[in-house]
Parts: structure tokens; sequence; C-alpha cells
């Protein structure tokens, strides 16, 4: 075995025959474990918290009042959205930004099913979106008495292109879409829907929060056009995704008018995301456990060099005479590859264990793909293990346990702390960007979209910074502070 091999034999030693050590780990492992399956508690998620599924496998939100009829082949449909108002219910008038009147063409009424629609929007203009996650921008502007939105769309073949007006004469085009396998006959029409709006609030006792509910938005077309094989003399309206029983605020319909339609629909046509303005939990929510988890592991990072500069063992070690870098390495690949394991392990238990417990209380638990969920096991574990490391530089640079305990959970813990309870959104991810607590961004599973409004929020489980992004920082905090401790070491007596 060579030098560093008995330095390595000799740390692990250390660590492992310290019980106050090997017990933090496992209580660690345990508030990971813990916490997260117990974040929640109970819910009342049944049969309908279960999602459709779109095109791509992804979870997606499918609810419109729709007024159609059936094309066969090529065609196209074109109509002019002379107003878009709406109601945030209970009672107050407006709508959300994302509030969408339009044209659609779907592959049947099927909740999930694929589709392409052309669209004005309450707040972002207009929009050709296709298959939930597909989204392009028109012209800007909201609908108004002055400025309406003519709108049509073509069907030739699997493509759908988009177009929009401001007068029916000169079109611009939005987008096309190429929607393979799409059938031969196809629904199509109008089509309105309103998502629920959600607003942040801050209070000074409890911090963030937010507050919302569901919308419903009316639309008036006119100057309907078709051409193409369509079938039938009369047009069917239809709530796509509404529930029997539900609330009759909610509820969508259709009025006909000359040479078109006033139609009202509540919901969306978008990804399902967690959140404020989503259902239920992501992954990353059932890892809230990881924040306890790291105090634990902090504490441990530090004392295992402290403990021996508090005793004067340290004269020892630095006196086998193997190089004070090398033993300070030996003590970070240690210290690092035993809370990885410990991290690992838990985080697995939470990720795969956990969610079937909170399913099972009627938490609704958004799936992730097999990647992600492997790429959120590893990176909980890589935060916990590099953010020891870099616990253990501060402890060797300070030397002192109560002060590196105190700089260690200042650095590391207090910006998730801060950024998670007190802070606005914007100093929040500030703090989630430069500070070791960016390393958290490796626990997002759920991807951010444009085109749902949702609070986007590190509270919800969505960060400033992309997942090994956010490791890199912690990385780059780790190894500063690493070769600070390592340049102080040689220096200094021990």
């Amino acid at each position: 075995m060579t030098g560093f091999g008995w330095l390595l034999r000799a740390e692990w030693t250390k660590f492992r025959t310290v019980r106050g050590w090997v017990v933090a780990m496992a209580v660690a492992a345990a508030a990971v474990v813990g916490l997260g399956v117990l974040a929640g508690g109970k819910g009342s998620c049944g049969s309908e918290c279960v999602l459709p599924v779109g095109p791509g496998g992804e979870e997606v939100t499918d609810s419109f009042f729709f007024v159609h009829r059936p094309l066969t082949g090529d065609g196209s449909i074109t109509v002019r959205v002379a107003s878009l108002t709406g109601v945030l219910l209970p009672d107050r008038p407006g709508l959300p930004p994302w509030a969408k009147a339009g044209l659609i063409v779907k592959d049947g009424t099927r909740q999930g099913s694929s589709y392409a629609a052309v669209m004005a929007t309450a707040a972002r203009g207009v929009r050709m979106q296709y298959d939930y996650t597909h989204d392009r921008a028109g012209r800007a502007g909201a609908v108004t008495a002055e400025s309406p939105r003519w709108l049509r769309l073509t069907r030739a073949g699997d493509a759908i292109t988009g177009e929009e007006s401001t007068d029916g004469a000169t079109w611009t085009t939005v987008g096309t879409a190429r929607l393979p396998g799409l059938p031969s006959t196809v629904q199509a029409g109008l089509f309105v829907t309103s998502p629920q709006y959600t607003e942040e609030f801050r209070d000074s006792l409890t911090g963030s929060g937010a507050m919302g509910g569901p919308s419903r938005a009316t639309a008036a077309f006119d100057h309907l056009d078709r051409q193409g094989a369509w079938a039938g003399q009369d047009w069917t309206g239809e709530g796509i995704g509404e529930r029997d029983g539900g609330p009759g605020d909610l509820r969508g319909g259709f009025q006909p008018t000359g040479g078109g339609f006033t139609v009202t629909g509540s919901g969306d046509i978008a990804p399902a995301v967690p959140g404020a303005a989503g259902l239920g939990f992501s992954i990353s929510q059932t890892l809230v456990g990881t924040f306890a988890g790291l105090i634990v592991v902090v504490v441990v990072g530090t004392m295992f060099v402290t403990a021996e500069y508090r005793r004067g063992l340290i004269r020892t070690t630095l006196a086998a005479g193997v190089g004070r870098g090398r033993v300070l390495a030996a003590k970070a690949l240690v210290l690092g590859g035993v809370t990885y394991l410990t991290g690992l392990v838990a985080a697995a238990v939470v990720v795969t264990v956990g969610q079937r417990v909170l399913r099972g209380n009627g938490v609704y638990v958004h799936p992730a793909s097999t990647g992600t969920e492997l790429r959120v096991v590893a990176g909980t574990a890589a935060l916990l293990a590099v953010a020891a490391v870099l616990a253990l530089a501060l402890g060797t640079v300070l030397r002192r346990g109560v002060t590196a305990i105190t700089a260690a959970v200042a650095v590391i813990v207090l910006p998730y702390l801060l950024a998670m309870t007190v802070l606005p959104t914007g100093p929040a991810q500030w703090l989630l960007r430069v500070t070791p607590a960016a390393a958290f961004a490796v626990q997002q599973s759920s991807p951010q979209y444009d085109q749902v409004a949702n609070l986007y929020t590190p509270v919800n489980g969505y960060f400033p910074l992309a997942p090994w992004a956010g490791l890199a920082v912690l990385a780059g905090w780790a190894a500063l502070a690493l070769a600070v401790a390592a340049y102080l070491l040689r220096r200094r007596d021990a």
C-alpha cells in the first residue's frame, strides 16, 4: 500500500471510530428520508388527480371549451377575435396573461391528443402552440375593440400553419407545426380557455406565499369562414376536460351570433407543472429534508479537523511526514466519500419509496424520467459531499470548532434558509446564483415553461441556474476554500 493509501486508511479509521460522527451521519440520512416522506403529510388525491399524457409522454393540462366540426383532408378555418374578456373568480374582472381564444385542429377530443392552435392571448399577444410544449410568438398586444385579431389555421397533410392579420387582407405566418400520425379526419374549430391565476404576496410574519384561483374567459368570434371538406351542418360545443359535478362557474358554453359565436371557457392547454399554479409536489419538494441533513454534515465536516486541533492530535498527524497537503486531501476524500454514500442512499429512498408513501397518502407527486431521478439522487449526494468538504476546509482555516461551525453554517446553510423564507424572489434568486446554496439547483426535476403562468420560485422547486451549473458553484467555493486551507496548513504551526 502506498503512503497516501495508508493515509486514507488512517483517516477512515479515525472517522469510523468516533461514534458521534457515525451517529451524526445516520441522523443526516434519517432527516433527509423522514422529512421527505412526511412532506405534505396527507392529501386527498384520487383518480381525479390522474393527469392526461401528451404525445411526448409528459403530463399535460387539456381543459377548454371547444366548438368544433369534423374536417377531412386538407382545409382551413378563418375567424376574427373581436373581444376577449373574463373574470378572476369569484367576481373580480380580469384575465390571467395566458387566457387564450382562437382556432385549433385536434386529433379527436380525447385529453392529451395531438393538436395545433393559433390564438390571441390576454397579455402575451398572438401565439402558435402545438402538442403542449411548443410555443411560438406572433404579434404582441391584447385584443381590443380598436385592435381585433384575425386568425387562420390551415391543414396540409400533417402540417398545420397558423397565420394572423390585423385587417383580414394581409396575412403573416406565425408558425407551422408538423403532427406525425395525424388522422385524415380531425376535429377543428374555435376554443377558449383561461388558466388559474396566481399572485405572490409577502407577509412580515410568515414570509412569502401565493394566492389565486380559477378564471373564466369569454371571446367574441365573427367573420367565420371555412375551406375544405367540413362534415355536417351544425357545430358541436363540448367542454374538454370538464368534470361532472364541477363548479358551475367553471363550465363553458357557446352562443351563435351573426357570422360567429360567443364562447366561454376555463382551464388550460399546456404542460402540467407543480407549484402554486399547478398540482401536487415534484420530487424536488420531497427532498426538503436535504436542508436538515446539510446542517448535520456541515457540523461533522468542521469537527473532522477542528477536533484534532482541540486535542492536539493534529501534531501527530502532521508529524508522519507525508506532506500536509496530502493529509488535507485524505481527509477530504474520506469525508466526501462517506457523505456521498450516505446522501446517495437517503436520496434514493426518498425518490423511490418516498413517492409511493406520499401517493398512498393521497399526495400527488409529479413523475419524472429515470434519467432525471438518477440525476437528482446523485446530485443530492454530491451536494452534501461537497458541502462537507467545504466545511472541512473552513475548519482547517479557522481551527476552532465553534468559530468554524458558525462560519460554515453562515456560508453554506444561511443563504438557502434566507432564500426559502424571508427574501423576495429577486434577492433569493441572486443568492442561489452566487453562494454555495446554488447547488440545490441539482434537485430541480420539473422544467420551466414560458407559456405556463406559474410562480417559478425556489420555494416551488425552481432554481435560477441549471442543475449542474448550480453544483459547479458549490464545487468552486469548495476548491477555493481547500486551496486556502492547504496554503495555511503548510505555512502555520500545528
